[in-house]
């Protein structure tokens, strides 16, 4: 299974057609030479302040603009023309006697006298993580980098965000090795920064249609709490997820839990109470009900009621009852699907899904139904 991208690690010698000449190469040796050219601030005439908190990471302007037409764009392409500017005010004999005498030595301690292009540039980049842009970075320097569930998505967004297609291609072809179920969490996680790349839509369907296949297997992992709200119920509301429905209540019940320990004043009926429209309590056991989940006190009375009736009798409880915007959606011809789309407060992009009414927020305040 790839798991990098590397050059060969070997000294190369290559014969040409005529036997008295030959071709070396030592790509390693380069590659190495490079990596250490990137990380030493003194020798790089651009530092990029990455993400929120701004993180340095400094690069070689011209190893960039080679490598990137973008960076090339960024870096080396004159500002376009502003309106002209007012003429200076005039200065009286003194002061311009004062100036002349003084040129000489400011030519000589004034960066600011240099071409743009030969000063160190300081650049904000906050579209893309700081561990992101750094393993771009060295892939730009060193043509290798090692690629890893936690940045993958970032990485394959970058390098189509700056034109390195061959980069995006292998990124592209890891994502099939990578999707597992230790991995699937962590790729949902990350796509919730980068969801308004087209990179990452294609990924996150792929990823939804393993948890589709491996439904119980996802929804019992300890990294399923780390998913946010919407992304949980996004899971949950599928018709597509093959996954026992007391399964998808434990799962509710644990995300629920870890969410109050993280935020003490919630109260966890509140926040089960977000997931219970996906739940189909009458497809669980009537054991299962009445000893797992109504002494808990988490489900209301009702529900636990109707879903007892239906299993003794279907034609005596209305369906729409039972799971009222799960029937809204199926009549509808509605599907589960991955969008961008702004949360309520319009701060960012997530994860949502378009058989449901109301988008989830990211700070996971719900009302509860």
């Amino acid at each position: 299974m790839p798991e990098s991208l590397l050059l060969p690690a070997s000294y190369i010698v290559m014969a040409e057609a005529e036997p008295d000449l030959s071709t070396f190469e030592n790509k390693t040796g380069l590659a190495e030479d490079m990596k250490f050219l990137a990380s030493m601030p003194e020798l790089c005439d651009v530092t990029f302040l990455v993400g929120d908190t701004r993180e340095p990471v400094c690069a070689v302007k011209a190893v960039l603009a080679a490598r990137s037409r973008v960076f090339h764009k960024m870096l080396y392409q004159a500002p376009s023309p502003q309106r002209k500017k007012e003429p200076p005010p005039r200065e009286n004999k003194l002061r311009l006697f004062l100036k002349r005498s003084s040129e000489p030595l400011l030519n000589l301690q004034n960066a600011s006298q240099q071409p743009p292009s030969q000063q160190h540039q300081t650049l904000i980049i906050e579209e893309f993580e700081p561990d992101v842009f750094r393993q771009l970075i060295e892939y730009i320097h060193t043509g290798c980098v090692t690629l890893q569930p936690r940045t993958l998505l970032g990485v394959m967004n970058a390098a189509d965000y700056y034109g390195l297609d061959e980069l995006r291609r292998a990124c592209a072809g890891f994502v099939q090795c990578c999707i597992n179920v230790d991995t699937v969490c962590a790729l949902l996680a990350s796509a919730e920064r980068y969801i308004q790349y087209k990179c990452t839509k294609t990924l996150v369907q792929k990823v939804l249609e393993f948890v589709d296949e491996h439904g119980n297997e996802v929804l019992n992992l300890g990294s399923f709490t780390l998913l946010p709200q919407h992304v949980v119920r996004l899971i949950l509301a599928r018709d597509e997820l093959h996954a026992d429905e007391f399964t998808k209540f434990q799962a509710a019940l644990m995300w629920g839990k870890k969410y109050c320990d993280n935020n003490p004043s919630t109260s966890l009926k509140d926040v089960i109470g977000n997931f219970l429209e996906y739940i189909q309590f009458h497809k669980i056991p009537a054991n299962v009900l009445m000893r797992e989940i109504h002494p808990l006190g988490l489900v209301p009375y009702n529900i636990i009621m109707n879903a007892l009736a239906y299993q003794a009798d279907p034609a005596s409880i209305d369906p729409g009852k039972l799971s009222p915007n799960r029937v809204r959606r199926q009549a509808q011809g509605r599907s589960m699907s991955v969008q961008s789309s702004l949360d309520p407060y319009g701060s960012n992009t997530t994860l949502s899904s378009s058989g449901s009414s109301e988008l989830a927020s990211s700070d996971g305040k719900h009302s509860s139904n």
